[in-house]
């Protein structure tokens, strides 16, 4: 199954658009799913439901923490690829969908109860959160499948 289809399958099942994404690419990245789970657990709705960067967008960009991280203080050159995918993911999400911002792409502000019953209204976490979660996770699979790792897994433990 492609990250894209198990994150989509994720995101149905009921977890967040950061929790999908990111579990969709744990046990690549040598995490167990339910440090994953927990680890995005926080980050949807724009991070904690204050409409900032899309879930999904930061479940792709603690993947690519996880894939780039910076485990020697003096290793900045891993930090700076890091850094270069990041932004690399951020353009590409933005311009298939005009916006890495949770109340930019939905249309509705989930900090407010208002807005949580206008995005339920609206049907967007079907309509659109679905089409993020699948495309953050091609777009990041696309990216980890040309780059090349910076930390392997058993740094991770």
């Amino acid at each position: 199954m492609k990250k894209s289809e198990a994150a989509l399958a994720c995101f149905v099942e009921g977890f967040s658009c950061s929790q999908s994404v990111l579990s969709a690419f744990a046990a690549e990245m040598g995490l167990e799913r339910d440090i994953a789970l927990k680890v995005a657990g926080s980050f949807g709705g724009g991070m904690g439901r204050m409409g900032g960067t899309c879930g999904a967008v930061t479940g792709a960009f603690m993947a690519l923490g996880l894939r780039y991280a910076k485990l020697d203080p003096s290793d900045n050159a891993t930090r700076d690829k890091g850094y270069e995918m990041v932004r690399e993911f951020a353009s590409k999400f933005a311009a298939r969908h005009g916006s890495i911002t949770c109340r930019e792409l939905i249309g509705c502000d989930l900090s407010t109860s208002e807005g949580q019953a206008q995005a339920k209204e609206k049907n967007v976490f079907e309509l659109k959160c679905r089409k993020f979660v699948y495309d953050a996770a091609e777009i990041l699979e696309e990216m980890l499948e040309r780059g090349t790792p910076c930390v392997s897994k058993d740094k991770l433990t």
